[in-house]
């Protein structure tokens, strides 16, 4: 077998990183004991959901969460219009309540 060909294997193939006898020495077990101790505690399994608060968290967890709707786009083109009606009667057509143009 030539050099590049075991060279190309050798990389395939993991060190043994994770037993202390692959370590060697008594002082590098005790630091892989505090190493695998450390990660004992942490939690297992996927995340818990976090609950939307607030009302703009409430609308992207109603709207932009599990289930996406198109809503949120009606939401906006109504909110352009009341916005135009509001702003043309503030503008002009408030102006002209009792009499005609």
């Amino acid at each position: 077998m030539s050099f590049s060909i075991r060279r190309s294997l050798s990389t395939l193939i993991p060190p043994k990183v994770a037993s202390p006898s692959g370590i060697g020495a008594a002082q590098d077990a005790a630091r892989m004991q505090r190493v695998v101790s450390f990660y004992e505690k942490l939690p297992r399994g996927p995340a818990p959901e976090v609950k939307a608060s607030g009302l703009l968290g409430r609308y992207q967890a109603r709207y932009f969460g599990k289930n996406p709707s198109a809503a949120p786009i009606v939401h906006v083109i109504i909110g352009l219009l009341t916005l135009g009606y509001v702003n043309n009667y503030y503008f002009h057509l408030r102006h002209h309540k009792n009499n005609a143009h």
